[in-house]
C-alpha cells in the first residue's frame, strides 16, 4: 500500500471515530473529547498500536493548526462592550484563579520536598487552562448565558495571564540554579509576550478592515483560514506563543471591525472546520500518552493533580466572593476551569528545553494532562448544566 493510501485511509477511520465521539457525547453524559482521548490511547503505543508509523509527522502540525483556531476563537470573545457587562467579574476571578493555582502548587510541592526551582516550574504551569476542550464542551453542550460568557472570557485571560506567570516562573528557576541567568531569562520572556502581542496587532488590524467586506461562502473561509494560519506561522517563526497571537488578533478584529452588522461571517467559518481540526488533536493527545516512567512519578502527579484541584476550588471562590456572585457561582467556575491540556505541554516541553536535566517534568505534566483532559470536560459539563445553562434534552 502506498503511503498516500495509507494516510487518506487513516484520516478517513480517524474522522469516524470523531464522528462516533460525537454520538456518544450527545446520547450520554460523557464528553466527546473525553472519548476522543481515550480512543487515541486505545490505537497509540501504550494501548493496540495500530496506528501507522507515518502519523507521528501529523501530530505538531495539528496540534498547531487546532490551537491556533482556538486561539483565534477565544480572542474573538474578548470585546470590550462585552467586559462593560461583567468585566470586574472576569478580571478579578481570572487574576484570583492564577494567582491561587501557581502559588497554592508551587508551594505544596516545595513544602513536599521537591527542589524549589522544580516547585516554580510547575507553578508557573499549573494555571494553563485547555481552551479546546473548554470550547467544544460549551458548542457540544449548547451552553447559552451570563455563566457561559463569563467562562469563555476567564479561559481566554487565564492563559494570557498564565504565559506571563510561567515567564517570571522560568526567570526565577533559572536565577536559583545559575547565577546571574534569572535577569536574561526574565527579558527573555518579556520578549516572547510582546511579540505575541505585536504580531496579533499587526495581522489583526488589517483582517478587521477585510473581515465583513467579502460575501459569506468560500470567500470569506479563504480570509479566515489565511489570516489565522499566517499568524500562526509567523509567531511560530518568531519563537513566540502563537496562541497569545492569535488570541490577540481575534479580538482586534472583534473590537475593530464596526464597518458591518456581521464582521464575524470570518470566525463562523473558522468554526464550521474547527471540530474535525479538533478530532485529530484530541485523538493525537491521547495517542501521545506513554506509560513508561510513571510510576517513578507517581507520587508526583498525585500531588500536583490534587493540588491544582484544590487551588482551582480557592481561586475561583475567593474571586467570586470579592466581587459579590457567590461562594456557589465561584465553585462552578472553579470546576469548569478544571480542562489542562495544550498550553500545560507546551509550557512543558520549554522548560523541559531551558533546563534538559528536568525531563521528569513532561512525563509529569503528560500525565496529569491526560486526568484533567478526560476528568475536565466532565467537570465542565457538569457546572454549565448546575448553572442551568445547558438545554434541556428533548
Amino acid at each position: 500500500m502506498t503511503t498516500s493510501a495509507l494516510t487518506l485511509i487513516t484520516l478517513g477511520l480517524l474522522f469516524l471515530l470523531g464522528l462516533v465521539a460525537d454520538f456518544i457525547g450527545r446520547s450520554t453524559f460523557i464528553p466527546r473529547v473525553s472519548t476522543l482521548m481515550v480512543f487515541g490511547f486505545c490505537i497509540g503505543p501504550a494501548g493496540f498500536d495500530v496506528l501507522p508509523a507515518e502519523t507521528s509527522e501529523w501530530i505538531e502540525v495539528v496540534s498547531d493548526m487546532a490551537l491556533v483556531m482556538i486561539g483565534f476563537i477565544l480572542g474573538s470573545s474578548l470585546k470590550i462592550s462585552d467586559f462593560k457587562k461583567n468585566g470586574r467579574l472576569v478580571i478579578v476571578i481570572t487574576i484570583a484563579v492564577v494567582l491561587a493555582t501557581s502559588t497554592i502548587v508551587g508551594l505544596g510541592l516545595w513544602m513536599s520536598g521537591i527542589p524549589l526551582y522544580l516547585a516554580l516550574l510547575y507553578g508557573g504551569i499549573a494555571p494553563a487552562t485547555a481552551p479546546a476542550a473548554t470550547i467544544d464542551v460549551i458548542h457540544e453542550s449548547k451552553a447559552q448565558g451570563p455563566f457561559t460568557d463569563s467562562l469563555i472570557k476567564i479561559v481566554a485571560t487565564d492563559d494570557a495571564l498564565g504565559l506571563i506567570i510561567f515567564s517570571l516562573m522560568i526567570a526565577g528557576a533559572q536565577m536559583i540554579l545559575s547565577s546571574g541567568g534569572s535577569l536574561e531569562t526574565l527579558v527573555l520572556g518579556g520578549r516572547d509576550i510582546v511579540l505575541a502581542i505585536v504580531v496579533g496587532l499587526a495581522l489583526g488590524a488589517p483582517m478587521s478592515l477585510l473581515a465583513g467586506r467579502v460575501k459569506p461562502g468560500e470567500p470569506t473561509l479563504l480570509e479566515a483560514l489565511s489570516m489565522v494560519f499566517i499568524c500562526g506561522g509567523v509567531a511560530l517563526w518568531l519563537d513566540v506563543s502563537f496562541l497569545l497571537a492569535a488570541m490577540t488578533m481575534g479580538s482586534v478584529v472583534s473590537n475593530m471591525a464596526k464597518h458591518h452588522k456581521c464582521p464575524f461571517c470570518a470566525i463562523e467559518s473558522i468554526k464550521a472546520i474547527e471540530w474535525p481540526m479538533l478530532v485529530l488533536f484530541f485523538i493525537f493527545a491521547g495517542v501521545s500518552i506513554e506509560l513508561h516512567d510513571v510510576s517513578e512519578n507517581a507520587l508526583l502527579i498525585v500531588l500536583y493533580i490534587l493540588l491544582r484541584i484544590i487551588s482551582r476550588f480557592i481561586g475561583s471562590v475567593g474571586g467570586a466572593t470579592m466581587v459579590g456572585a457567590g461562594k456557589s457561582y465561584g465553585y462552578w467556575m472553579g470546576m469548569a476551569l478544571m480542562p489542562q491540556a495544550g498550553v500545560a505541554l507546551g509550557m512543558a516541553l520549554t522548560a523541559a528545553h531551558r533546563f534538559p536535566e528536568l525531563g521528569s517534568i513532561v512525563t509529569v505534566i503528560v500525565t496529569s494532562t491526560v486526568f484533567f483532559e478526560i476528568a475536565g470536560p466532565i467537570c465542565t459539563r457538569i457546572a454549565l448544566r448546575k448553572m442551568k445553562e445547558v438545554p434541556r434534552r428533548l
